[in-house]
């Protein structure tokens, strides 16, 4: 196939993908051979592929593809996950466009919505993937709900509540009051706002009094309308000022709902700060969760004044003002602060005017780090529930020694700190979230028979008892609603086939309150889901087939290798270790890679709020995908996030087109694909030095792809094939190839051919595209290239890097070098001959490279011994010195000026620059991509100042 004048990613891309996906290229039959197994983070499945995406999946193909360019049985494990709040967001956006809301349906008519939209538009994510040039096994394609996965995550959750490691609790937990269910901690984004700090007077009861006389105490917070479920105020065990307060038991009176409480000691109050008086609400703040229950205020008994809409209900002991109920949080807190004034607790806070006069303002403004929801961007609320929890601690301990003993290795080691400070001060994980989309957990719910002493059998309950009905009750939990009914059965005495199932409590108790001689007893399923990420850290093997014993499961259980963003780490990637270890007995993987993230080009996180966020899929269409590809490799440097440069990009384009064009002269010059894994025999030195180039190279590579240095790999290939074959070897082969033939001419265009399979082999990871497409063209016809790219063998070159042959084209291609670079310096025409003074020592060899140096270093003629006197440059080439006069060649004094002058120029704004950088307050107090220019401006101007003095040394 005669190759193209130009290069067009848009024409082979698209058509190469279906090939290799629709003739089963990424997973060939390979049972015999060592498998390789890595998965992939599932991207939700409502994505896009955005930047981020393009970068951790580009990093997985590399890897993938260069074990199967191994042998090796190599399975990328793919899929979606069902992202359970993301999802029923989306559904819920579009029902509300129709005027309508979840709750117009019922929970199983919702769900079949929501698999509606899966099958419609769940597949944008994979598509672009595709586009991306992922080689993952789509074949074998999973899906979190779908139901062999389903399964795994309900014997999941049944054995680790039967092993003890899941339980029920009453705690706070981050409420999302527009999402209305909980979230993790990870989920929530810190943000800092502008608020206000509030102080109120807590009168005393009982007539006590502080140590100075006073009848109340202090309290300062930045949420006032908490003080309505207040039930504590605690100051520091060793504060004075509140010794006695303590000794003698002394309490307050809550303003506006008039409950008594009692003043605790405890260490959370800091005397240092404000009056050293808190208030407690354990209800709805998590360090005063932990002093309420320090102070022995059982989690049950807890004070809870918001709903799910975050809207104020009466408490428990019926205190809240009528006037306040049903307020929205944000409008009782100006409704609260407005009765407190009222009463005359307010203390106001005084204020400076810029003229320093004194106003009294009702609190100080204040920057507050204020919880925001990462989906919602909602305020997020502490609030008291009843949700399944994980005993992560429990679960933790074998994946920190696994950590610790090397079984997971970690790269770059530096993540391992973080990793041990997490898991070593691990929470509770709940993981129940109040949605419909997502795993029902497994758990019924049947009336206690010790509680009113199997009352449920007395045929009929008095409607005043459907309360109670259902108080403790008992917790069945199974893989299955036959195994409840079994167990039900055997629990009350009644056959199987009188007890029923109901979707909530609301509907069991309206069925159980019938005789029981005409209708069955009716259990009710726990209403609540699974947080997303307790299914998906059983991904390493629930994607391939456990809990069933399969082939897969044996052969690629524990997998080599997971790629993730560091920002993963804990949602994900320490979930994973867990599980995976809890019941698989093995790691989940045996190295874990965390790379950081795609940042703008200024260094700043990129977000669609600031404008700055990059769509790979345009970058593709413009540059095509193995120009984005390399550029993630390139860039990825361990332990550093990413600088978007479309710069860069483009210039892999360049890169990509340099390949092109270096196949297309091979092509007109009668250069094909060659048919040998080995090196061809060499007699010709730059034949031989090719050869070695490219083991020194393979060495380098394989080195680089083990240890995971993805910028260094890239390096390696980009450098042999654009300078040392692109460049130098066409460069010095040419008369070889366009003279009159013979043996030298076939030995050369035989090494060139295997040269360039070389380069397409060891380049198709990261630009498998262009790869392949060359990979063909270069055969003389369909029989030579049997097999495609994707599935050929990884170089084995059986040659040795011969050093007298290396020697010889090195010492060429750096005199040229530096006879270009000089010329340039002094603005000497490329092209022209210039007369040179060698060594005597190097006599042999010019003579012998005469020829070649007057095509490639256009030197004149070559002289040896004692150059003459006179204007000259020197150049330096492996520590001996050629002298090339310059007498008649350049006027050398005006030479001299327009250097010096433009060196003057140059050092004059380096040290500018050298002096701003150095300015505390500039590199403290300007934007961060000020000062990171001013460096790289720095560096730029320094590197001029030495090249122009290098220059004018040149010249004597």
């Amino acid at each position: 196939m005669t190759l193209d004048t130009t290069f067009d990613p848009a024409a082979i891309e698209q058509r190469w993908y279906a090939h290799w996906e629709e003739t089963g290229q990424f997973r060939p039959a390979r049972d015999d051979a060592e498998p390789f197994t890595i998965v992939n983070p599932p991207p939700n499945v409502t994505g896009s592929l955005h930047i981020g995406h393009a970068l951790d999946n580009t990093l997985q193909d590399i890897i993938i593809r260069h074990e199967r360019l191994k042998g090796k049985d190599a399975l990328w494990v793919v899929g979606t996950d069902h992202a359970g709040i993301a999802t029923q967001m989306v559904v819920e956006r579009q029902l509300a466009e129709e005027q309508k809301k979840r709750t117009d349906f019922t929970r199983e008519e919702f769900v079949d919505k929501v698999w509606e939209w899966k099958a419609e538009s769940g597949g944008t994510i994979t598509r672009q993937l595709r586009r991306l040039g992922c080689s993952m096994d789509w074949s074998n394609e999973r899906f979190t709900m779908d139901e062999g996965f389903t399964r795994a995550v309900t014997k999941v959750f049944v054995d680790l509540y039967n092993q003890g490691l899941i339980y029920r609790d009453k705690r706070l937990v981050n409420w999302d009051p527009k999402l209305k269910t909980a979230i993790s901690d990870l989920e929530v984004e810190n943000v800092e706002q502008n608020g206000h700090f509030w102080h109120f007077r807590y009168p005393l009861a009982d007539g006590a009094t502080t140590a100075d006389g006073k009848d109340h105490i202090v309290v300062a917070t930045t949420r006032p309308e908490t003080m309505l479920a207040d039930m504590a105020a605690a100051v520091h065990p060793s504060d004075e000022r509140y010794a006695a307060l303590i000794e003698n038991g002394a309490r307050v009176v809550l303003p506006i709902t008039g409950r008594v409480i009692p003043i605790v000691a405890d260490e959370h109050a800091d005397p240092e700060l404000g009056s050293g008086a808190v208030k407690i609400t354990p209800g709805h703040d998590f360090n005063d969760f932990e002093v309420g229950k320090r102070a022995g205020i059982k989690p049950a008994d807890m004070l809870n004044m918001l709903d799910g809409d975050a809207n104020v209900v009466n408490t428990a002991d019926g205190l809240v003002p009528e006037e306040l109920i049903g307020m929205d949080r944000f409008d009782a807190r100006k409704a609260v602060v407005a009765m407190l004034k009222e009463q005359g607790l307010l203390i106001p806070h005084i204020a400076k005017t810029k003229k320093g006069e004194e106003i009294e303002q009702d609190a100080e403004p204040r920057k507050i780090m204020t919880p925001l929801g990462d989906r919602s961007n909602v305020v997020i609320e502490p609030w008291l529930t009843d949700q399944w929890y994980v005993d992560a601690e429990t679960l933790a301990q074998p994946a920190i020694k696994a950590v610790r003993d090397g079984s997971i290795e970690i790269v770059p080691k530096s993540w391992e700190k973080t990793y041990f400070n997490w898991m070593e001060n691990i929470q509770p994980w709940c993981i129940s979230r109040q949605l419909w989309w997502g795993h029902r957990i497994p758990v019924w719910y049947g009336p206690n028979p010790e509680d009113r002493e199997a009352r449920w059998k007395m045929g009929h309950l008095h409607p005043d008892e459907e309360r109670v009905f259902f108080e403790n009750p008992h917790v069945f939990v199974a893989e299955s609603e036959d195994e409840v009914r079994q167990a039900a059965a055997e629990l009350y005495g009644i056959p199987a086939d009188e007890i029923a199932f109901a979707d909530t409590l609301k509907e069991a108790v309206v069925s159980s309150i019938t005789p029981l001689s005409g209708g069955p007893l009716t259990l009710y399923r726990d209403e609540d889901v699974l947080d997303t990420w307790f299914s998906s850290a059983l991904w390493p093997f629930a994607t391939i087939g456990w809990p069933e014993e399969t082939t897969d499961l044996k052969r690629h259980y524990p997998n080599d290798l997971l790629i993730s963003g560091f920002d993963i780490l804990f949602f994900w990637d320490a979930r994973m270790a867990m599980q995976g270890i809890q019941f698989m007995g093995e790691v989940p993987w045996r190295r874990l890679y965390l790379h950081g993230l795609v940042r703008a080009a200024d260094g700043s996180k990129m977000s669609k709020s600031k404008g700055n966020t990059v769509d790979p899929l345009g970058l593709i269409e413009q540059y095509g995908a193995d120009a984005l590809r390399f550029f993630m490799a390139a860039m990825e440097s361990q332990g550093r996030d990413i600088k978007m440069d479309e710069k860069r990009v483009e210039g892999y384009r360049n890169f990509a087109t340099k390949l092109w064009n270096a196949a297309r002269f091979c092509q007109s010059n009668g250069i094909a694909a060659s048919t040998s894994l080995a090196a061809p025999q060499a007699t010709l030195p730059v034949n031989r030095w090719i050869i070695g180039e490219v083991v020194e190279t393979l060495q380098t590579l394989d080195k680089a792809l083990a240890d995971l240095r993805f910028d260094a790999a890239a390096n390696t290939i980009y450098q042999f094939t654009w300078s040392r074959f692109c460049d130098w070897y066409l460069e010095l082969i040419k008369p070889l190839l366009q003279g009159e033939g013979g043996a030298d001419a076939d030995e050369t265009r035989a090494v060139a051919g295997w040269v360039l399979d070389q380069i397409f082999v060891m380049l198709h990871p990261f630009m498998p595209f262009i790869t392949e497409e060359l990979w063909h063209a270069m055969a003389s016809d369909d029989a030579l290239r049997g097999y495609d790219l994707i599935t050929a063998k990884w170089p084995s070159p059986r040659a040795a890097i011969d050093a007298d042959a290396k020697g010889e084209i090195d010492w060429i291609i750096g005199f040229t070098t530096a006879m270009r670079s000089a010329k340039n310096e002094l603005g000497i025409a490329p092209g022209a001959k210039l007369d040179c003074w060698f060594p005597t020592s190097l006599e042999p060899r010019v003579t012998a490279l005469q020829s070649t140096l007057e095509r490639v270093a256009r030197i004149g003629a070559a002289q040896f011994g004692e150059a003459p006197t006179g204007a000259s440059m020197q150049l330096v080439v492996e520590g001996e010195t050629i002298t090339v006069p310059l007498e008649g060649v350049i006027d050398i004094e005006a030479e001299k000026s327009r250097l010096s002058k433009a060196l003057e120029a140059v050092s004059k704004e380096a040290k500018s620059l050298e002096g701003r950088l150095g300015n505390a307050n500039f590199v403290e107090r300007a934007k961060p991509e000020a000062v990171e220019k001013a460096r790289a401006d720095h560096a730029e101007k320094s590197a001029e100042a030495e090249r122009l003095t290098a220059a004018l040394a040149r010249l004597g």
